[in-house]
């Protein structure tokens, strides 16, 4: 490989959008990276360091060639077989030796994996980088997650953001090029407001140093990430509060600045009034703010936010700011003040106005439904049905507030403030809330079991209903998240003694006769117990969640439990045999033909058959009795006594015997071991 330096590309645009800064980034940096590799200007083990600011995309990779390696090139042929007829080239070899330009004689052999072939080898010489560069650069952009392309200026070019500037140094060394109709130069623009002249980038290496110090930006964003959480971490600490913010809100305030400046700000006390999660996410969701809270997690009127200029008296960026949030806060206090002047209940017949979905009804009808799951779910869980029903009836009766209007992620959330302020039970104000959670992956559970029984009669409602009209999720198609809802529902479930099969027929019967297709409750229940195997896949083997999910179980909150033992007994020296056995007797009941009688001991033939139907008999008390008493371990670790009749059984008998009395008595007496040996799980799926 020749000489090696840094190479440098950077595309100077229009402000980028935020949320897709760090993936457009990483995507441009990542394709020109591969594609130097693969072509062989730098070593496979070489990173990049990638470069995003809110007016630039760059990449800067070190080690890179200026011309690449020699390419050994083989051209592969016809077959040798058929290549040669009578000691004359066939006219399919000799095509090819022309196309190579080349005489037959100077050809040689490979192998392509199947046959040996013709084949010409050649040795071309390595390109330079100057030459492919902006090709590399072009394919990069193409490749870019951007769903939307603009065109600017009269130029026949699209991207995300009309752009301005290209780069492409190696080293000290200006590469030529062309991409997007401009030509590479060592210059860019540093701040908008903070830089007035061209930065000048003499060297690759120097890149991020010389823009930070010429041209008042921070061209990495992580470095700026780091540097904004530090700088409000600091100004948090000086008030004595903490920051509320997920760290998406830092990403983003991240990729609108390129300078960051933290500065502190504030509002009236009187804001404070109307409850804190409407004035958080208004300083979050409309004007990037950081809320901060007190010691005891509550909103305090002081805020910071993040200024993309730095000034020697920011009491005007201040002030701007305070002012267009005093605007949000208001509105916000306006809305809740009138939604006040209705109670909850009373909002519930504009509900019939509020369409679920066409086929099934509106919100009114739903919350009906609701309502009456509910309660049977409370009632299975030893709470007040009642309760649950009244939390049903009111639970979307914010979806119809000026708050909710607004803010539609405060849904259940303002449901609960309002039903605290008509002085509903406070069990029935938290599950108002509770109801839609767990919201997504990881999210907390509902808590208490009121709450529950309306999170799962929302979520079973839900996915009976919808899949029940024939909308079924299919590939990454899923637009009303019956996924997520059934990870929900499972997740619940687990942790309460409920019958999930027993629910979603309880759930179908509450929809209008021969509204919902006839066999939704077991595709629901299949379509739950696959989710469910995903969701176990972090915690146990597949073939230990097969063993135990082949019962198709519908009381899942033992299924740990079961998990648990199924384990236990895969380590016993006994299991692969007894799970190959058992593998063999299905294979063999699966043949069987009719139905399957009882077992009679006056047609044994063999000793080892009445033994095994001795051991059977013997051991299926035992194995009942624990398997009642939840001792799935102690169930499964009975089995292992089986072994040695079992062994002995498909050594000495020959189960399809001509006798068909025998035959069939032989088959009865392997469908009672099966049933035996799957009492807890169908061990034959257990991997040896």
């Amino acid at each position: 490989m020749t000489q090696t330096a840094t190479l440098l590309i950077e595309l100077l645009t229009e402000e980028l959008p935020p949320k897709a800064l760090e993936k457009l980034a990483a995507s441009f940096a990542d394709t020109i990276s591969d594609e130097l590799k693969k072509l062989q200007f730098v070593a496979a083990d070489v990173a990049a360091n990638v470069y995003a600011s809110p007016r630039r995309l760059a990449v800067q990779i070190p080690a890179v060639a200026g011309i690449q390696p020699d390419q050994h090139i083989v051209r592969r042929g016809p077959a040798v077989a058929a290549g040669m007829k009578d000691g004359q080239p066939s006219p399919a070899l000799a095509g090819f030796a022309r196309s190579c330009g080349v005489e037959v004689s100077q050809l040689t052999t490979a192998h392509d994996g199947k046959q040996e072939v013709f084949a010409y080898e050649s040795t071309k010489a390595g390109e330079s980088l100057a030459a492919v560069l902006s090709g590399i650069v072009a394919t990069a952009l193409k490749k870019l997650p951007a769903p939307k392309l603009m065109r600017w200026g009269d130029l026949d070019v699209q991207f995300v953001r009309p752009v301005h500037g290209l780069v492409m140094l190696h080293g000290d060394a200006l590469i030529d090029g062309e991409v997007l109709g401009l030509n590479s130069r060592n210059l860019t623009r540093g701040h908008r407001f903070l830089s007035s002249d061209d930065v000048v980038i003499a060297n690759a290496d120097g890149y991020a140093r010389t823009l930070a110090e010429q041209g008042k930006v921070i061209a990495s964003f992580s470095a700026r990430r780091e540097l904004i959480g530090h700088k409000l971490a600091e100004a948090a600490a000086r008030l004595g509060a903490t920051i509320a913010a997920p760290e998406a809100l830092f990403d983003e305030v991240t990729a609108l600045v390129e300078w960051p400046v933290v500065l502190e700000a504030g509002f009236e006390a009187e804001f404070l009034d109307v409850p804190q999660e409407c004035l958080i996410l208004t300083m979050q969701q409309n004007q990037k703010y950081f809320p901060l809270l007190d010691a005891e997690g509550k909103l305090i009127n002081r805020f910071l936010l993040v200024s993309n200029l730095e000034t020697a008296d920011p009491r005007y960026i201040i002030g701007g700011n305070e002012r267009v949030l005093r605007a949000r806060l208001s509105d916000a206090k306006f809305f809740y003040e009138q939604d006040q002047k209705q109670r909850l209940d009373s909002r519930l017949p504009r509900l019939e106005h509020v369409v679920y979905h066409n086929k099934i009804g509106n919100q009114l009808e739903r919350i009906t439904r609701l309502s009456s799951i509910a309660a049977a779910i409370a009632g299975k869980l030893g709470a007040d049905s009642s309760l649950a029903g009244r939390a049903a009836y009111l639970a979307k009766a914010d979806l119809v507030t000026d708050m909710v209007g607004e803010f539609p992620e405060l849904q259940g959330i303002m449901g609960r403030y309002y039903a605290r302020l008509d002085g509903e039970d406070e069990v029935v104000a938290d599950a108002i809330e509770g109801h839609y959670h767990p919201r997504f992956a990881g999210d907390s559970l509902p808590q208490g079991a009121i709450a529950t029984a309306v999170a799962l009669a929302d979520k079973l409602e839900t996915i009976v209903g919808i899949w029940g009209i024939g909308l079924i999720p299919t590939g990454d198609k899923d637009p009303f998240a019956l996924r997520r809802a059934a990870l929900g529902v499972l997740r619940m479930v687990l942790e309460a003694p409920l019958d999930l099969k027993a629910l979603l027929s309880a759930t179908a019967a509450a929809f209008p006769a021969g509204l919902l297709s006839a066999t939704v409750v077991d595709e629901v229940h299949a379509f739950c117990l696959e989710r469910l195997k995903n969701y176990l896949a972090a915690d146990y083997k597949s073939d230990e969640i097969d063993a135990v999910l082949a019962q198709a179980p519908s009381v899942l909150n033992e299924v740990p439990a079961v998990l648990a033992a199924v384990a236990q007994f895969k380590a016993l020296p006994e299991a692969a045999t007894l799970a190959a056995a058992n593998k063999r007797v299905k294979n063999i009941l699966k043949k069987a033909d009719g139905d399957i009688a009882a077992v009679n001991p006056a047609l044994f033939a063999e000793d080892a058959e009445r033994a095994l139907f001795d051991a059977v008999q013997a051991l299926a008390p035992a194995v009942d009795a624990k398997f009642a008493a939840h001792d799935f371990a102690g169930a499964l670790t009975q089995l292992a006594s089986l072994r040695a009749p079992v062994d002995a059984f498909f050594d000495g008998v020959m189960v399809m015997a001509d006798d068909l009395a025998v035959r069939g008595n032989r088959i009865a007496l392997l469908a009672s071991l099966a049933a035996l040996f799957n009492r807890v799980a169908d061990i034959s799926l257990l991997a040896e």
